[in-house]
């Protein structure tokens, strides 16, 4: 009993190719002799029963005349590459049209061949033009591989980053609230700073996202007093000339600490510039008016006031009224006068609110 064997075809008997002639002779005998390769043959006489033909099928190789009854290799080419454009197209042409297949080349086709047809080099021309055609959809594909890695790999190091830098926030503002709770009078400071300075922010029409660089800044602008000798902060009397100095660092360390957060950069110069003073008296670099940027402003007017209202062992606290009212006295030194009348809005307006919830409506 003999064995059967299945042979599996070889990959050209898995190719359509479409020749475009309009001369029945030639037709015939290349259509002839591409089945006996193999492959599955379709056949156009124009340029428009040869789009009916690619709309119908997929095609892998085309052979084009150059010159067709209405139409030219040289328009038709790239037509055919916008319905098809991994084909592979072999020009046919006339020994006085080589010039013109040559231009077809340029313009995309593979490959031309001169009549007579020689068959064998007929064979090794779709041999080659079929290898780089799968050439040309391996490279298309990996392509397209890698953007969708990409833009899915960008995607994840987007919220991986997203997360390192809340993890990285929430970890610093830890260590200030850690830092506060060793001082009854500054526990809960740096909340404070930070609501009082995002409401001023959004009372001075400062976008959503710049106000939350603001309050962001507000709970980190003392995070550079880990610096700061324990000694120094826990003193209770007056500063001598070289404690304050050492106190004043502590923006230049808090700039430090939060430089390799880079997406911070706004918040690092809030942090940096908020005891600066309108007049240029203040540190750490002098500077004045609106050099300053309006976020460290704004963090400053509200250092003042949160002093101001908070009780002290050297000073009672003020009303948010009295407070206000004392902070005129340093607008156009200390404070910026814009970001004065903002905080004393904000002020007035939580004061109201208090008022509303301490009469409530029989």
């Amino acid at each position: 009993m003999t064995q059967s064997t299945e042979v599996t075809p070889p990959e050209s008997a898995l190719v359509t190719t479409l020749i475009i002639e309009d001369a029945d002779e030639v037709r015939t005998a290349l259509a002839r002799f591409l089945k006996g390769l193999g492959h599955e043959v379709a056949l156009a006489t124009s340029s428009a029963t040869a789009f009916a033909e690619l709309r119908r099928r997929k095609v892998a190789c085309i052979l084009l005349d150059v010159g067709l009854p209405d139409a030219s290799g040289l328009d038709l080419v790239p037509k055919l590459l916008e319905e098809e454009p991994h084909a592979a197209i072999l020009m046919l042409t006339a020994v006085n049209d080589a010039q013109a297949a040559a231009h077809c080349m340029q313009r995309g086709a593979m490959d031309y061949l001169v009549k007579p047809v020689d068959l064998a080099d007929l064979e090794r021309a779709i041999t080659r033009a079929l290898a780089r055609r799968r050439d040309m959809i391996e490279q298309a594909q990996t392509q397209a591989w890698l953007k969708q890695e990409i833009v899915q790999r960008g995607a994840e190091l987007r919220r991986e980053r997203g997360n390192l830098e809340r993890v990285s926030v929430a970890t610093l503002e830890a260590l200030v609230n850690a830092l506060e709770a060793k001082d009854s009078y500054l526990r809960g400071h740096s909340a404070r700073i930070a609501d009082l300075s995002a409401a001023v922010a959004s009372e001075m029409g400062m976008h959503d996202e710049q106000v939350e660089l603001v309050r962001t800044a507000g709970r980190l602008h003392d995070i550079g007093k880990i610096g700061i000798r324990e000694t120094v902060l826990a003193k209770q009397g007056a500063l001598s000339g070289d404690e304050y100095d050492h106190v004043k660092t502590h923006v230049l360390i808090g700039a430090q600490i939060l430089a390799p957060l880079t997406h911070l950069r706004e918040v690092i110069a809030y942090v940096r510039s908020h005891h600066e003073r309108c007049d240029g008296t203040g540190y750490p670099d002098g500077l004045s008016g609106a050099s300053i940027p309006l976020g460290a402003r704004i963090l400053g007017a509200a250092e003042v006031y949160d002093a101001l209202t908070t009780a002290r062992p050297y000073q009672e606290k003020m009303t948010p009224a009295e407070a206000v009212s004392r902070m005129r006295d340093l607008v156009g030194t200390v404070i910026d006068p814009k970001v004065h009348a903002a905080l004393e809005a904000v002020v007035n307006r939580r004061g109201a609110l208090v008022f509303i919830d301490d009469h409530p409506a029989a």
